[in-house]
């Protein structure tokens, strides 16, 4: 298993993101300004063959997150347990994406809208968001 999350936590960030391991790292990401792209990394299927695949090319726009960062689900379980407080109103859910601006939660993208879907969808889904809440780079 240990090759498995080795390997998952590579592959996501190659794309670009910021690990956060701890709770500290959570809060000091979070309260930056400006919108920050949160990936819920976890080691399922869904995860690797859809959600990190979509966040990896989703962030190929016009209008992208100023701030690109993951936790592990079950791995960094309290750094993931302090980012999941921010997303008020949705239940736990690995993989997801919770778009943020200025350290409140403005869209997620919950398991149940990446399971199944095509890392395609996915992608198209995160990029309505960034259209709506993002700035061009």
């Amino acid at each position: 298993m240990n090759d498995v999350v080795r390997q998952a936590r590579q592959e996501i960030v190659s794309a670009g993101y910021t690990e956060l391991k701890t709770p500290e790292e959570v809060k000091e990401a979070f309260a930056k300004k400006g919108t920050t792209l949160v990936m819920v990394n976890s080691v399922c299927g869904c995860a690797g063959g859809i959600a990190r695949p979509a966040a990896h090319h989703s962030i190929h726009f016009d209008k992208r997150p100023d701030h690109l960062v993951t936790v592990f689900a079950g791995q960094d379980k309290d750094a993931t347990a302090e980012a999941r407080g921010y997303f008020t109103g949705y239940p736990p859910s690995s993989p997801s994406f919770a778009l943020l601006k200025d350290g409140k939660l403005v869209t997620m993208v919950e398991r149940h809208e990446i399971e199944g879907y095509d890392p395609m969808q996915v992608v198209n889904k995160l990029q309505a968001a960034f259209e709506e809440h993002c700035e061009e780079v």
